[in-house]
């Protein structure tokens, strides 16, 4: 049974930071693909950044620039480092692996 569980989440300030963390278990991420994705209110879930097993890091338009995807195979663990937030970023963050979701992590961005 694969689990995915993500984690930091949270309130801040627009121009703030967060860094999420996705640690997998039931499968190692080391030879899989990565994503996160994120839902926000009253709209569908759209992609953000993906991982894959060679390196290659690939980031939707609109977090390039200020969103980076990690991750740490020893752990089992994806990150997702978000800078320059915005309140448009204010969303539910999931992690993925394939047909595998996490059940998400709440972002909000907000003076």
């Amino acid at each position: 049974q694969v689990q995915l569980v993500e984690s930091g989440g949270g309130l801040v300030q627009p121009g703030g930071s967060l860094r999420l963390s996705c640690t997998a278990s039931g499968r190692s991420i080391a030879v899989y693909v990565m994503g996160w994705y994120r839902q926000a209110p009253g709209k569908q879930r759209e992609w953000v950044a993906t991982s894959t097993s060679r390196g290659t890091r690939l980031y939707a338009d609109s977090v390039k620039g200020r969103f980076t995807i990690s991750r740490d195979n020893s752990k089992n663990t994806v990150f997702l480092q978000m800078n320059s937030l915005k309140s448009e970023d204010t969303a539910v963050y999931y992690c993925n692996s394939g047909d595998f979701w996490g059940k998400g992590t709440l972002v909000t961005v907000s003076s």
